[in-house]
């Protein structure tokens, strides 16, 4: 891990580009309240955790007015001293601001700078740093909510008390390796064994629910397919709740993909509507089928439309066509969520087999569908606990420690000396401490900081 960089003093601008009601220009490090003080009046002294009233001058002209709020070590988001100017948000004025600081000594700050210093400064660990990208990046508010738990600590909270029983077991045994000429029993393999389960059993809970944690952080892609005129870009439509996709009557409408993100119980879903599929000579349609196909390909989960008026008989019956029996052939191997449309039109006594019914011009059906999909999403990785794996480092962090444990048990069974059994003890700690920061090489930090904004 890098070291504390508390040498020089950053600066950026830490609201969006552009024009707005207001701006921020941030500061950080050992020479932030000095050096923009020049170019600010006060009307009182600078206190620590108190907002002030300043006129920002330049070249002795008054360029605005603003609030000026310094945050003196360790009390502060980065740890160091911080300062923090709110002006009007006109590029010009924070512009000169930044300049005037960079001439005063500081050096602009790399994307996700501060939350760096944060993290080295041990005001957070890296669950919570990774938390504060997610938080701004949150297109929902179910991704709000979880991301505001994670920088929390609700994460490294449910896994403490597993790196304790770890850093218990190691303990023992390295007591009973040091101590051994002085009376002190060496563990026995039944309670080293017992403490591997309990270890195993801890964490299976958390690994579980790395399956709703990538859900909520990435999202998935679900495509709406099926034959012509089925009623796909209604669906689509009733779906996103606003005419986003166009409709006719006639078959073969939609000819390119048409991409919405929209919603579903707070995990984002990129929902997409698809050119119907049927053997054609027009070439233009021919084209849509081939991206359908390849959005059917790409799809996180299919959504196969079926027409109620081609598809029940007079008697009520669910008879599938030929060509819809091919559909659900072909999508066998990817389990797709099988709606019956225009029910409205034609509704079933009875059905083949499991399917949703709905009807995309009258809106009935599509709550139900909405919640269907949702229980399909999730499937029963509801994870209630709180401190959920949100991202692959995550995963994977938690995956090398269940291995490392399981060589340990693999060694004890083939009675290795308790000394080989601590390298397996120690690996399984070094990735714990991976998950929160600990021990993480500066590849990895320098990969999870630059995907931040600047001035965060």
């Amino acid at each position: 891990m890098t070291g504390s960089l508390t040498e020089d003093t950053i600066v950026a601008i830490a609201t969006p580009p552009g024009r707005g009601g207001i701006g921020i220009v941030r500061l950080s490090g050992p020479d932030a309240p000095r050096l923009l003080l020049p170019h600010l009046e006060l009307r009182s002294s600078l206190l620590p955790g108190r907002a002030r009233y300043c006129a920002i001058v330049d070249d002795g002209a008054r360029l605005d007015e603003g609030v000026v709020t310094y945050f003196a070590a360790p009390n502060s988001y980065t740890g160091e001293d911080v300062l923090e100017i709110a002006a009007h948000g006109s590029p010009v004025i924070l512009d000169v601001l930044v300049r005037r600081a960079l001439e005063a000594g500081a050096r602009l700050a790399r994307p996700g700078e501060f939350t760096e210093r944060a993290f080295l400064n041990g005001r957070i660990d890296l669950t919570q740093a990774e938390a504060v990208r997610d938080l701004i990046a949150a297109e929902t508010i179910y991704q709000v909510r979880v991301a505001a738990e994670q920088l929390g600590g609700a994460l490294s909270r449910r896994v403490a008390p597993v790196k304790e029983q770890l850093v218990a077991l190691v303990t023992l045994l390295e007591a009973g390796i040091d101590f051994a000429e002085d009376d002190i029993d060496v563990t026995a393999d039944a309670e080293i064994l017992r403490r591997l389960d309990a270890l195993d059993h801890a964490l299976g809970p958390i690994a579980g629910s790395f399956r709703e944690g990538r859900l909520v952080h990435s999202g998935l892609t679900m495509a709406i397919v099926g034959r012509p005129n089925a009623g796909k870009s209604s669906l689509f439509n009733q779906l996103v709740e606003r005419e986003r996709a166009i409709v006719t009557a006639m078959p073969g409408t939609t000819r390119d993909l048409v991409t919405e993100r929209i919603s579903l119980g707070g995990i984002p879903v990129e929902l997409v509507d698809t050119a119907g599929l049927r053997e054609t000579e027009d070439e233009a349609e021919s084209h849509g089928i081939a991206r359908t196909e390849t959005a059917m390909a790409d799809a996180d989960l299919v959504l196969l439309l079926l027409d109620a008026t081609a598809a029940v008989d007079a008697e009520g019956v669910l008879r599938l066509p030929d060509e819809d029996k091919w559909l659900l052939a072909s999508l066998e191997g990817r389990s797709p969520v099988v709606v019956l449309n225009k029910v409205d039109l034609a509704r079933p006594e009875s059905a083949e087999r499991e399917v949703a019914q709905v009807s995309a011009l009258t809106g009935e059906g599509v709550a139900e569908l909405r919640a269907r999909l949702l229980e399909r999403v999730r499937g029963s990785a509801n994870d209630s606990e709180g401190g959920m794996l949100t991202t692959l480092r995550h995963y994977e962090a938690l995956e090398g420690c269940t291995q490392a444990l399981d060589r340990a048990r693999v060694g004890l069974a083939g009675q290795v000396p308790h000394e080989m059994l601590l390298l397996d003890l120690y690996a399984a700690l070094q990735q714990l401490d991976q998950l929160t920061g600990a021990t993480t090489a500066d590849d990895i930090l320098n990969r999870i900081f630059s995907s931040f904004c600047i001035g965060k």
